[in-house]
């Protein structure tokens, strides 16, 4: 399944996989005390960053991207100026206890800040097993549930590419919104999502209705959900949905059913450019979706490719971003406590800027896009700072 040179169906296929995976294995939020001061950095001295990787869990799959993550984070070490790294791998599998061992020999060993695990349900594991030491862990998880205390998660968050859309959509006149959602944990967290950022941003949602995450059940809400959105004379449809899953089966469904978007603006929650397919649904014409800063992106993986032969998998640019916030972080002066990690003027990584927040999720810098003629157009540039657009 893994070839030398995946194609991107391939990749992406493995991103949606990954992040399905890592919600999936969603658990309470630990809710700990984290600490400001965290561990001692000494000036001149390397950096001890220790690496939960998902190798050894027997799936080809978690292999396979624990040796991307893990060449990721020697390339951001390489990069750094005046900051040494040494970085330590551990395996973890997909096995909390073991993610929990492998944390806590870590910090044995002297890490000063951890990176990873990828799963949901490890990342949370890790962080209590070093709650009381100070050390802070920067999951790879997506999933915002076991953020809080020691642990955030460095990928991108739907509470990111709601606000950002829901900001943008308001000012160019998208007040109203209907909201369409998969019952299951993505779409229940994604619609709830949704209608916070639309709250916020000083919007309305009129109406919103689940439907069961299977094709005869997608096909039984279409016509619902086409009938009340045009009752409710919204100016918006809001999909949770994602390209290898529901999206395709609505967007060919609700058309049909007489919602095209030549009647209200299709807005996604996920990357429709994800897979080559979505840009070929005519459904998603001039719908609009958050992708990061494509021009920071090519760059990753244009060097990624040159270091390593291949194309980077789409999480391993996480890795990178740790590493790069902890060499950022030392170069500048400062520490690895909560304080320091959640500074407000960010970091620079593979997708553009981003910060950590202090209930432990993240902001990314993202843009506006739509598909027109089957091709991503970008709407509104991703910003290259905090506090312009879209913040």
């Amino acid at each position: 399944m893994f070839a030398k040179n995946p194609t991107r169906r391939k990749v992406a296929a493995r991103f949606v996989a990954v992040l399905s995976a890592a919600w999936l294995t969603a658990c309470a939020p630990m809710g700990l005390p984290g600490t400001g001061g965290g561990p001692r950095v000494d000036p001149g001295e390397p950096v001890r960053v220790a690496m939960l990787l998902p190798s050894g869990s027997g799936q080809s799959s978690d292999d396979f991207l624990a040796r991307n993550l893990e060449n990721a984070a020697r390339l951001a070490a390489a990069d750094l100026q005046g900051v040494e790294i040494d970085l330590r791998t551990y395996p973890t599998g997909a096995n909390p206890q073991q993610a929990a061992s492998a944390a806590a020999q870590a910090v044995n060993e002297g890490a000063q800040i951890i990176l990873g695990p990828l799963y949901a349900e490890s990342a949370n594991a890790a962080g209590v097993a070093v709650a009381g030491t100070g050390i802070n862990v920067l999951a790879f998880s997506n999933n915002p549930t076991i953020a809080g205390g020691n642990v955030f998660v460095l990928g991108p968050t739907f509470r990111n590419t709601a606000n950002r859309l829901a900001r943008w959509g308001l000012r160019n006149g998208l007040s109203s919104y209907y909201v369409a959602h998969s019952n299951d944990l993505q779409g229940n967290l994604g619609q709830a999502e949704i209608a916070a950022a639309v709250q916020g941003a000083g919007g309305a949602v009129v109406g919103t209705k689940s439907y069961p995450l299977s094709q005869q059940g997608i096909l039984a809400a279409a016509q619902p959900i086409a009938t009340e959105a045009r009752a409710t004379g919204a100016d918006a449809l809001f999909l949770t949905a994602g390209i290898n899953a529901d999206l395709p089966i609505l967007a060919t469904a609700l058309p049909e059913a007489g919602l095209g978007p030549d009647l209200i603006r299709y807005m996604g929650l996920t990357r429709w450019d994800a897979a080559p397919q979505g840009l070929a649904l005519p459904g998603l014409q001039g719908g609009v979706f958050a992708v990061p800063d494509t021009a920071t992106q090519r760059n990753f993986e244009q060097r990624y490719a040159a270091a390593y032969g291949d194309e980077p998998h789409p999480l391993a640019g996480l890795a990178y971003d740790g590493i790069a916030a902890v060499g950022a972080l030392v170069s500048r002066g400062g520490g690895l406590g909560r304080n320091d990690l959640t500074t407000g003027q960010g970091f620079q990584g593979t997708q553009g800027i981003f910060r950590l927040l202090p209930d432990g999720t993240n902001e990314r810098g993202m843009a506006v896009a739509t598909i027109r003629n089957q091709q991503v157009v970008i709407l509104d540039p991703a910003p290259r700072s905090f506090g312009g657009a879209g913040f």
